[in-house]
């Protein structure tokens, strides 16, 4: 990536997941990625699909997004083995949920739908977590080179873009997130001079949250992980400071409140 150092490191979280672990990969075969931490909650996983790379450093931590207790602990255990030759300049995360088999969840069509365990269990992910992603991991980024903070949004956050209503809790979740990253980028302008603090649309990706709904999808615009990841880390590579804040689609166009 060129506008990093040539020897940056970088965090992916939720790397088990279809967008991680393709961004992983990615990240893997850059020569200036000199180091790469994996994070997500399933480790076993992760070890399945962890890139083999020639000259990236690649590590991995257990943590989970709804478990505050555990980010802070793999902040910690990363803060400790950080090095002034590889700053940490990107931090991805990459997690999320619209539905879930094991809990029933699903995006509703109607207020009928609506019910608090849904709207917990989603805010937590889409929303909460981020928020304590950012409270933990943005204190171990460099305060005077540039660092990138992305976070996947959804296009369907936008509440001026919101022509057809529907899936209540998934909305609200990105809508807050695209909040919290919009006020975290106020403050952290403070003390990073360089941070680009954003919201990131990876499009319609074939991977388990979209499966249930490709069908609605055309092919050209159904984007493989390997394609999104690729989009996604060319947006993070060239945006600016003047655009912290905000949330950008894959194609690097800004997205509306």
């Amino acid at each position: 990536m060129k506008s990093f150092l040539p020897n940056f490191h970088a965090v992916v979280f939720g790397a088990s997941g279809g967008i991680g672990a393709a961004m992983a990969m990615r990240l893997a075969e850059m020569p200036n990625c000199a180091r790469l931490t994996l994070l997500g909650r399933d480790l076993a996983k992760m070890k399945e699909t962890c890139p083999a790379a020639d000259t990236t450093d690649i590590h991995m931590l257990q943590a989970d997004i709804c478990d505050e207790a555990s980010i802070a602990q793999a902040a910690s255990e990363l803060g400790a083995h950080l090095h002034d030759d590889a700053p940490l300049q990107l931090f991805v995360n990459t997690s999320g949920i619209l539905h879930e088999e094991a809990t029933g969840l699903q995006p509703e069509r109607s207020m009928r739908h609506l019910s608090v365990e849904a709207f917990q269990q989603v805010f937590a992910i889409n929303s909460f977590g981020p928020a304590l992603l950012i409270k933990h991991f943005l204190p171990l980024m460099p305060r005077h080179e540039r660092a990138v903070f992305g976070s996947l949004s959804a296009r369907v956050g936008s509440i001026s873009d919101n022509q057809i209503g529907g899936w209540y809790a998934y909305r609200a979740s990105k809508a807050a997130h695209n909040m919290l990253i919009k006020t975290a980028s106020l403050e952290a302008r403070m003390k990073y001079k360089q941070a680009v603090i954003i919201g990131l649309h990876p499009g319609t990706v074939a991977t388990n949250l979209s499966e249930p709904f490709k069908g609605n999808v055309s092919p050209e615009k159904l984007f493989t992980p390997t394609q999104s990841a690729d989009y996604l880390l060319d947006v993070m590579d060239n945006l600016t400071v003047a655009q912290s804040g905000s949330v950008f689609a894959w194609d690097g166009q800004e997205i509306p409140a």
